[in-house]
């Protein structure tokens, strides 16, 4: 045997052992990986993202069979990624913004959304009321105490002179059911996400006094561009398993390359029918408020991260991460191959 021809057969060995020493996905074995997401409002336009990669199967191509662990609002949905019966949460970017400032335990991995995709009305009931700096006292819905909708109705109140502690929050989670409680009487304002916040404006069950569903409406409100709705996992899964990371991500980065060409008859092809509310119209048009505010590419800016922490600072009580800090609450390494990967 020649020397060439030895070098040749030396190579072709560590190639393959490579191969077998190589971390294998659960799509190139054939083995089916289980992974649960906690999240809140699963049929809302705020996780449509995941809902294509769920219905349109690219989930299923990358070998992941997905369990999603649905919650009253996000603020739940994190509390359930921190005690472990979650392997991943989907929700707003402000949550890896740990209330314990010596360690992050979270990393957002992949952005879904680039607006907190949230509005805030109030009660037709209060026809007199034309200005949150009129609301004084008031009763304000919001998903939960410590959720999105809770800090995107203090932000507005506070651009309108009113501090949150001079309202009274009323839990009512992100459920079709929010209807009842604001023509009771039971809440005089309401922050949640779309299709409901839509629904209620057509109806003129709400005047909408502020939105964060567009990029303008969303930089109005927090002196910026933002990051919105995420992948956020524990950093000690992202190490350990980061083979799922990677194929949640390019599910996700699939699905957004995909929604920047669907027309009505794809999404509605797509998306289950109970998520519509029983209104295509009003489904498809609280989408077309929405479409501009979907992430391109899953990446996450650093600078709209620094927007939002300084945004997050003017709330009392509600930021503990520290500026040098910040760079630890997100990674790009799995977005990134996903961009590649798609040419998003």
């Amino acid at each position: 045997m020649d020397a060439r021809r030895r070098q040749l057969l030396t190579l072709a060995a560590a190639a393959s052992a490579m191969q077998f020493t190589r971390p294998a996905s659960a799509a190139s074995t054939g083995k089916t990986t289980r992974v649960s997401i906690a999240l809140a409002a699963k049929q809302s336009l705020y996780h449509l993202p995941l809902t294509l990669a769920e219905q349109l199967g690219f989930f299923r191509q990358l070998g992941l069979s997905v369990e999603f662990l649905a919650h009253d609002a996000g603020a739940h949905a994190m509390a359930s990624l921190a005690s472990g019966q979650a392997d991943v949460a989907a929700g707003a970017f402000e949550h890896v913004f740990n209330p314990n400032p010596s360690a992050h335990k979270h990393q957002a991995f992949v952005l879904m959304g680039r607006s907190p995709q949230v509005s805030m009305g109030i009660s037709s009931r209060l026809a007199r009321v034309k200005s949150l700096a009129e609301l004084k006292g008031a009763k304000v819905g919001v998903t939960s105490l410590g959720s999105s909708t809770h800090t995107m109705a203090s932000q507005w109140l506070m651009m309108h002179g009113v501090l949150p502690e001079d309202v009274s929050f009323v839990e009512v989670g992100s459920s079709s059911s929010v209807w009842d409680t604001l023509r009771s009487g039971g809440i005089d304002v309401l922050c949640n996400p779309d299709p409901i916040m839509h629904w209620l404006e057509m109806r003129n069950e709400v005047l909408l006094v502020g939105e964060a569903r567009s990029l303008q409406g969303a930089q109005q409100v927090m002196g910026g561009a933002v990051p919105g709705a995420s992948l956020i996992a524990r950093e000690e899964f992202l190490q350990r398993q980061p083979e799922v990371a990677q194929a949640l991500a390019d599910g996700v980065v699939h699905a957004l390359k995909w929604l920047q060409t669907a027309g009505p008859t794809d999404l509605f092809r797509s998306v289950p029918s109970t998520y519509w509310m029983n209104d295509r119209a009003a489904y498809l048009g609280a989408f077309e408020k929405l479409r501009e505010s979907y992430a391109i590419d899953g990446v996450i800016q650093e600078a709209t991260v620094l927007n939002l922490w300084r945004a997050q600072a003017r709330l009392t009580g509600r930021l503990q991460t520290s500026r040098a800090l910040l760079a630890r609450t997100f990674s790009n390494k799995f977005a990134l191959q996903s961009k590649r990967k798609f040419k998003a």
